[in-house]
């Protein structure tokens, strides 16, 4: 496969797909018969398991894909470790873990390809983790060389920063932070997250979109825009298909044709979707 932009084709963004352009943040489902939601879960979702989202990355002409373990699952990863093992090249994941993990579980999470953990820090998703063990789960993955993922929510991003500071390790958060657009780009938690950004471990996802505003989504570009001016080489995307707890429906073409409205450049679109994913989780070259 060579480089370069596939040119457009029906049903297509609108602009050139740089190849092996991938979602650095989309979840699978179950199917619950065989992979059971988490009993303590906040939300149960409907199935959307590793075939839903692998048909939806080739209607998006998407190569590649960061699954994100999500709540309803809880710590049971399975789920997304059969995804990850059903395309292992051009899959990679994200798994929750708490003090009942054994190391045994860890080695198999790295041989299929996880890379981070994530930690959720949101209200309505059960709030912030015990932080003792969220610091033993740092602990734990830093010599394997894992990033720590967090999903905040406005402020939260404030009462996190010298956490995130002194976690000695790269961090991901969510979403730009799910911050509220109201408060605009001078709000005092996108100026934190833009400070974050100053150190060269601190990444974020400029996804979530349609958490922020509804379509067509104009109120979160200038946010999506600082963040990536402000870590052109730091900066991830993705769909966050299935959108849990999200009322209205999304169309995930819609989303990706946003890409031009705050990476209006090829170069900018090809670190954003192949480069910094590639980097951060260690994707070939092929």
């Amino acid at each position: 496969m060579s480089d370069g932009d596939h040119g457009a084709a029906p049903g297509a963004p609108g602009f050139p797909l740089p190849r092996r352009a991938c979602d650095a943040h989309c979840h699978v489902f179950g199917p619950a018969d065989r992979f059971p939601y988490a009993a303590s879960r906040r939300y149960t979702p409907e199935d959307r398991p590793k075939e839903v989202l692998a048909a939806l990355h080739a209607r998006l002409g998407l190569e590649r894909a960061v699954i994100v373990q999500a709540s309803c699952h809880g710590t049971d990863n399975r789920a997304m470790l059969d995804a990850l093992r059903w395309a292992p090249e051009r899959c990679r994941g994200v798994a929750m873990i708490d003090d009942e993990t054994s190391d045994a579980e860890l080695g198999e999470m790295q041989a299929a390809g996880v890379r981070g953990i994530r930690f959720n820090f949101i209200g309505s998703l059960g709030g912030a983790p015990d932080m003792a063990v969220f610091h033993r789960a740092a602990d734990r993955v830093r010599d394997l060389g894992w990033h720590m993922v967090l999903q905040l929510q406005g402020e939260g991003v404030r009462d996190m920063a010298p956490v995130i500071r002194d976690l000695r390790m790269p961090v991901v958060i969510d979403h730009m932070g799910r911050v509220d657009p109201a408060q605009g780009t001078g709000g005092a938690a996108f100026r934190t997250l833009l400070e974050l950004l100053g150190d060269p471990r601190i990444w974020v996802k400029l996804s979530g979109i349609e958490r922020m505003c509804r379509a067509p989504f104009t109120a979160a570009l200038p946010f999506a825009r600082a963040l990536l001016r402000a870590a052109p080489d730091r900066v991830l995307w993705g769909t966050d298909f299935p959108h849990p707890n999200l009322a209205t429906p999304v169309d995930e073409m819609e989303l990706l044709s946003l890409l031009p409205a705050f990476a209006p450049e090829p170069a900018d679109r090809q670190r954003l979707l192949v480069d910094n994913p590639a980097a951060l989780y260690g994707f070939g070259t092929g």
